[in-house]
């Protein structure tokens, strides 16, 4: 049996490259109340059917952070799975409503990449990810600097 491989090297990135990533997650109910209460988020629209069915959407939306959470999560396995840091994350964009039941997938566009300046054994990557529903509606976006292993350690 082959042992599975976590992530890629910084070489096997391509600018204009789209990783379709095939982890997904179907979000329940409990998922999205566990992360309200771990993260203190109260606000009764994630956690309370009456309030949440008199308001916009008619029903309880899942928490953004626990969406942005997950894409991360998804992306693991292609993105920074050899990667030594994310260095940050920028223009996160929550683009449409997630609600209970629904499945989200990702897909990754590589953007950019250049070698460290200061240690020849890694690059940065600059990558968007794009979170969208079973429906195909895009959800959420987000883009991020990862510093990643090179193959060869330079």
């Amino acid at each position: 049996m082959n042992q599975s491989v976590l992530g890629l090297y910084y070489e096997d990135f391509e600018v204009g490259e789209e990783i379709k990533h095939s982890l997904s997650k179907t979000i329940f109910e409990s998922d999205n109340n566990f992360f309200s209460l771990m993260t203190m988020n109260h606000h009764p629209v994630h956690t309370n059917l009456d309030y949440a069915s008199h308001n916009q959407h008619g029903k309880i939306l899942v928490v953004g952070t626990l969406v942005f959470s997950l894409a991360v999560g998804i992306t693991v396995p292609d993105v920074s799975g050899k990667a030594i840091a994310n260095l940050d994350y920028e223009g996160i964009k929550h683009l449409n409503p997630v609600f209970i039941g629904d499945t989200i997938y990702v897909r990754t566009k590589v953007l950019d990449k250049r070698e460290s300046k200061s240690k020849n054994d890694r690059g940065i990557i600059y990558v968007e990810s794009i979170t969208y529903n079973q429906n195909g509606v895009d959800v959420l976006s987000f883009r991020r600097h990862v510093l990643v292993k090179k193959r060869n350690n330079g």
